[in-house]
């Protein structure tokens, strides 16, 4: 049986994202493609490769909630150019924080950790998510979203044939 070209199975295989996106969930459809794309621009979908971008995107974006849930938390006490500044003296915290991290062989795939990082930020303040607008349940969308990513890269590379185009 001959294998269908890989522009139709990624085509596919998007068009089940709007489903998930639909209400109730509400979930973040671009995590997936993030996570997908990633998952290519490191070389494929080879075993090692979705274990270390899996490993790596949750990490991401549970400090993207620990860093928005710092900031709610410092918007009760400071406010105009002191608010700016606590910001930024956060974001440079933990942001440091997950890099070191990423010195530790297990996480040591620091783009994917952003994959997860930005994900988090477009679904919290896009309102997306079961509970828009809601931090922990950002956190689990997303972190759902961006774990399809691979698997449909796997699914793509392992189900099409790919004889001009590798994704």
């Amino acid at each position: 049986m001959k294998k269908p070209p890989a522009e139709i199975v990624a085509s596919l295989l998007a068009i089940t994202t709007v489903l998930l996106s639909l209400p109730p969930y509400n979930l973040p459809p671009w995590a997936v493609f993030i996570s997908w794309a990633g998952t290519f621009a490191m070389g494929g979908p080879s075993r090692e490769n979705m274990g270390r971008i899996w490993r790596v995107m949750p990490v991401g974006s549970f400090f993207a909630m620990l860093i928005t849930l710092s900031f709610f938390k410092a918007s009760h006490y400071f406010s105009g150019t002191s608010f700016i500044i606590a910001q930024m003296a956060i974001l440079f915290v933990l942001n440091t924080v997950l890099l070191l991290i990423a010195r530790f062989k297990p996480f040591s795939f620091p783009p994917g950790m952003f994959f997860g990082f930005a994900s988090y930020f477009a679904t919290m303040f896009g309102g997306f998510g079961p509970i828009p607008k809601n931090p922990y349940a950002a956190f689990v969308a997303v972190v759902i979203m961006n774990a399809i990513g691979p698997a449909y890269a796997w699914i793509n590379y392992h189900c099409a044939s790919h004889r001009d185009h590798p994704a």
